[in-house]
C-alpha cells in the first residue's frame, strides 16, 4: 500500500466539530471529506453509512457515543475534523477533542436552534480559549429559521456576526449569499458535491445583505488602524483584508463568524471548506503549549512532545493510540519514550485516521494528528517524547462519574472475566470505570449517565463477549453509640503448654458526627503493660468494623481503656486483641447502637 500524502505545519488545521446530539456534526463532517474528495462516499447518519459514525452501537442507537478523527482536504491543505458526540453522556470524547483542537466548529440545528450541549461546549471552548465558528445546519429542514436561531446565538455570543446568509429556508433553500465577496451562491439542484453558481444577490435580500455587510466592514475595521482609516473614509475593505481582519479577530475571540447551509444537501460546504483554510490557525499559529515554564513550538525541528488523546481497541488489531503532535515530528518505526515512566515505545505502522479506517504514511510533522497500533505502555493522557527528554503535557480533564450501578456476571463465565474486560473498557473511556466493593460485595460500575452505561454494557459484551446483569447498588450503612457504657473484655485459653490471656476495661462513649474514632489510654500503674495496648486499640477497631446492629461499620465514637490484668507468661498480643474485640462486642450492645442513612450534600446552581 502507498504511503498517504504528507502534510507540513503551515498546511495543518486541526478543528473539533461540535454541537448538541441531533444537530448535524456527523453529517458535516462526512459532506466536508466527501465534498474535498478525502471520502469517496457520501454516507447518511439514517442508514448507518456516514464515515464518523461507524460502530455497532452507534448505529443502534442512531447517535454518535464516541470521538472520531477525519480529514478533508482544500488547497493542499489538510483539514483534521474531529468528530464528536453530542450528548452529555459522552462529554468526555468532546473535552478530549477539545483539548487536541485549534479551533472548533459548533453546529447548530436550524430548527431546534441553541441548546444545553450547545452551550456546554461553548463553555469549553471558551475556557480552552480556542476560535470558534458557528454552523447552522439543516437549512433544508422543515421549520429551519435562520433569523430565530441567530438571535439564539447571539444571547450564547455577543461576538457572534453572519458571514453567510441563507436564501430561502426549508424545501425552499436554495443559495447562500456570501458577505465577504457580496455574491450569491446558487446552489445546483441535485448536486452531491455542494456545486453553485455565483451571481446577483436577489433584490427581496438586497437590505437585508447590505444591513449585515454593513456590520461586518464596521466590525472588522475595528481590527487595526489601517482598516479604521480606510472605512472611515468611506473605502471599502476588499475581500483578502476582511478575511486576515476576521483570522484574527476570531484569535483574539472578538468575532465567531456565523456559516449555514445542509451537511445532507452538501449545500455550503464548498464555503465552508475554505473558510476553514483561511480563518482557522495552523498549529504554528495557534496558542502555545507549556510543559512548566518551556514553551512549545509547532516545528519539525523541536523537541518531540505529543499527547495520546485517545484509546480505541479493534478485533484483530489491538489498542489503536491517537495523539497529536505539539512538537517535533516522527518517522514510521521510529522510537519514542512514554514521559510518565520513561518506557520505549516503537512507532511501527504510523498512520493518519479516516473515520474506522486508516492511511498509513513515512512521517508525520508537528502539528498533526496520528494513530499507531500496539503501544505496550502508553495509555490515553501519556505523553510520548524522544529519550533523554521529559515533557509531559497538560492531561485531559475528562468528567467525574455522575451515576452508580451494581453489576454481575450472567453466568459463572462472565463472572470471572469482569476484571480483566474493565480496565480495558476504561482504557478506551476514562470516564467509565468499575470495581469491586468489599463492603458492599458487589462490583460497582460508574459512568456519566443511564445512557452511557447502557452502552458501555452492550460493547462489553460485543467486544468480549461478556454480559452482565444490573441492579441497585445496596446501601453503605454507617452505625454510632447514643450513650456511654463500659465493661470487660477477657481472654483465656489453656490447652496444655503457654496458654493465652488478656484482660481489659474499656469505656465507649459518642462522639460528634464526623469526629471519627479515638482511642485513649487511661491505665493507671500498669495494670495493663504499654505494649499490648496498641494490641487492644486493633480489635476494637476490627471489630467496630463489623458494626453492632446490622453488620455495618461504626463510626464517631471514642473507645477509653482504663483498667485490666495480664500474665507474665501468657499475655500477648495476639490475646489482648481478642481481648479488645470482646469488649468492644459486649459493651457496644449497651450504648444504644444506632443506623446511619447516608447523607448527601447538594448544591444548586441558577441562572442570576
Amino acid at each position: 500500500m502507498a504511503a498517504a500524502k504528507e502534510y507540513t505545519t503551515d498546511y495543518i488545521r486541526n478543528v473539533a466539530v461540535l454541537g448538541h446530539g441531533g444537530s448535524g456534526k456527523t453529517s458535516l463532517v462526512d459532506a466536508l471529506c466527501f465534498v474535498s474528495g478525502t471520502s469517496n462516499r457520501h454516507g447518511d447518519v439514517g442508514d448507518g453509512t456516514a464515515l464518523t459514525m461507524h460502530t455497532p452501537e452507534e448505529h443502534t442507537h442512531e447517535i454518535s457515543i464516541q470521538m472520531t478523527p477525519a480529514y478533508a482536504e482544500h488547497r493542499d491543505t489538510k483539514i483534521n475534523l474531529l468528530d464528536t458526540p453530542g450528548f452529555l453522556d459522552f462529554m468526555g470524547e468532546t473535552l478530549a477533542a477539545v483539548r487536541v483542537a485549534d479551533a472548533a466548529i459548533i453546529v447548530v440545528s436550524a430548527t431546534a436552534g441553541v441548546e444545553v450541549g450547545t452551550e456546554r461546549v461553548w463553555e469549553y471552548c471558551e475556557a480552552r480559549g480556542i476560535p470558534r465558528i458557528f454552523f447552522v445546519s439543516m437549512m433544508d429542514k422543515d421549520l429551519a429559521d435562520f433569523d430565530r436561531v441567530f438571535k439564539q446565538i447571539k444571547e450564547l455570543s455577543a461576538s457572534a456576526m453572519p458571514v453567510e446568509i441563507p436564501i430561502g429556508e426549508g424545501a425552499d433553500f436554495s443559495g447562500i449569499i456570501n458577505l465577504f465577496s457580496e455574491r450569491a451562491h446558487m446552489f445546483t439542484k441535485g448536486t452531491t458535491t455542494g456545486e453553485y453558481t455565483e451571481g446577483d444577490i436577489p433584490d427581496s435580500l438586497k437590505d437585508k445583505e447590505a444591513q449585515w455587510e454593513t456590520e461586518l466592514q464596521e466590525a472588522l475595521a475595528t481590527t487595526n488602524e489601517s482598516l479604521l482609516e480606510t472605512y472611515l473614509e468611506g473605502g471599502h475593505i476588499s475581500r483578502e483584508e476582511a478575511i486576515d481582519a476576521m483570522a484574527l479577530s476570531m484569535s483574539r475571540g472578538e468575532v465567531v463568524p456565523v456559516f449555514c447551509g445542509s451537511g445532507t444537501l452538501t449545500y455550503g460546504v464548498r464555503a465552508l471548506l475554505r473558510k476553514l483554510v483561511e480563518l482557522c490557525p495552523s498549529p504554528a499559529e495557534a496558542r502555545r503549549e507549556f510543559v512548566g515554564d518551556t514553551q512549545l513550538v509547532a516545528d519539525d525541528d523541536g523537541p518531540l512532545a505529543a499527547l495520546v488523546f485517545k484509546t480505541a481497541a479493534e478485533p484483530h488489531v489491538g489498542e489503536l493510540s491517537f495523539f497529536r503532535i505539539f512538537s517535533g515530528s516522527v518517522a514510521s518505526g521510529v522510537e519514542v519514550v512514554n514521559a510518565s515512566d520513561g518506557q520505549a515505545e516503537k512507532l511501527n505502522h504510523l498512520s493518519i485516521p479516516m473515520g474506522k479506517e486508516r492511511h498509513e504514511v513515512t512521517r508525520l510533522h508537528a502539528g498533526d494528528i496520528g494513530v499507531v497500533a500496539k503501544l505496550k505502555h502508553t495509555h490515553t493522557n501519556d505523553s510520548l517524547n524522544q529519550k533523554g527528554r521529559n515533557l509531559a503535557l497538560e492531561k485531559i480533564q475528562f468528567p467525574a462519574a455522575d451515576i452508580s450501578v451494581a453489576i454481575k456476571g450472567v453466568t459463572r463465565a462472565d463472572e470471572d472475566k469482569l476484571g480483566e474486560v474493565i480496565p480495558k473498557l476504561h482504557e478506551e473511556d476514562p470516564t467509565f470505570s468499575a470495581a469491586f466493593n468489599a463492603e458492599l460485595h458487589q462490583t460497582i460500575a460508574r459512568g456519566t449517565g443511564e445512557m452511557h452505561l447502557e452502552i458501555q454494557f452492550e460493547r462489553m459484551a460485543r467486544k468480549y463477549g461478556v454480559k452482565v446483569e444490573t441492579e441497585q447498588p445496596r446501601i453503605a450503612y454507617r452505625e454510632t453509640l447514643s450513650r456511654t457504657a463500659e465493661g470487660q473484655g477477657r481472654h483465656k485459653k489453656q490447652s496444655g503448654g503457654r496458654g493465652q490471656f488478656g484482660d481489659c476495661w474499656i469505656r465507649l462513649s459518642p462522639k460528634p458526627t464526623g469526629a471519627g474514632y479515638e482511642f485513649v489510654d487511661s491505665i493507671k500503674g500498669g495494670a495493663i503493660p504499654g505494649k499490648y495496648l496498641p494490641s487492644v486499640d486493633r480489635g476494637i477497631q476490627e471489630a467496630a468494623e463489623r458494626g453492632v446492629i446490622a453488620g455495618f461499620p461504626l463510626v464517631d465514637f471514642a473507645a477509653e481503656c482504663y483498667d485490666g490484668s495480664y500474665h507474665a507468661v501468657d499475655s500477648s498480643d495476639i490475646a489482648f486483641k481478642m481481648a479488645g474485640a470482646a469488649a468492644f462486642r459486649s459493651v457496644s450492645e449497651k450504648c444504644g447502637p444506632q443506623l446511619l442513612e447516608p447523607i448527601m450534600a447538594v448544591a444548586v446552581t441558577t441562572p442570576d
